[in-house]
């Protein structure tokens, strides 16, 4: 029963979300959370680890909620029902491409389905900084607490770095070893 769960949801996930991983992780969060499968805090770590693992976001999020929920079946069927829609939708547009390219509704619904994706991005953004920088709530005491300094200035240099167009590969590696030295030096 878990593995046709895992599967549906995932199917669903993959059905109605356009725009990648980033536009999902909104409609990610909530089934998770829904279906009981893995806490905040957990489903935030592996956004970091799934950020920082070959392959796209979407397949290594529902690979490893799937193998959380339901071991090496409960993968498979978590990844095949996120992939499965896109796959379909790929298959068909390249069959109609010439038809598609000239449709004014294909082309007033990519209009309309950008800004929404941006939004969708814009959500996961807040919602995901919100579980990093204050997990208990936005309160005053949050800026007592020297992890919070340290995830905003890391957050402050990478923002720097991207927006220099500097390698993604480089951003991730230097995040990773100022988290590893700031754990160690504060005992985070």
């Amino acid at each position: 029963m878990i593995l046709l769960e895992l599967f549906l949801t995932f199917l669903k996930i993959g059905a109605f979300t356009f725009g990648g991983g980033y536009a999902m992780l909104p409609l990610i969060q909530s089934e998770v959370a829904a279906h009981g499968w893995l806490s905040q805090d957990d489903l935030i770590d592996f956004i970091a680890v799934s950020e920082s693992t070959p392959g796209p976001f979407a397949v290594n999020i529902s690979t490893y909620v799937g193998m959380t929920v339901g071991g090496l079946p409960g993968s498979v069927c978590a990844t095949l029902g996120v992939v499965l829609p896109s796959f379909v939708i790929i298959l068909i547009a390249a069959k109609c491409l010439s038809r598609f390219r000239s449709s004014r509704i294909v082309s007033g619904c990519l209009s309309g389905l950008k800004p929404a994706v941006v939004g969708l991005i814009g959500a996961a953004v807040l919602s995901v900084g919100k579980t990093v920088f204050f997990p208990n709530g936005f309160t005053l005491s949050a800026f007592s607490n020297i992890s919070t300094y340290i995830s905003l200035a890391v957050f402050s240099l990478m923002a720097v770095l991207a927006f220099q167009k500097k390698n993604p590969i480089l951003i991730i590696c230097l995040s990773a070893g100022i988290g590893i030295l700031a754990g160690y030096a504060f005992h985070l």
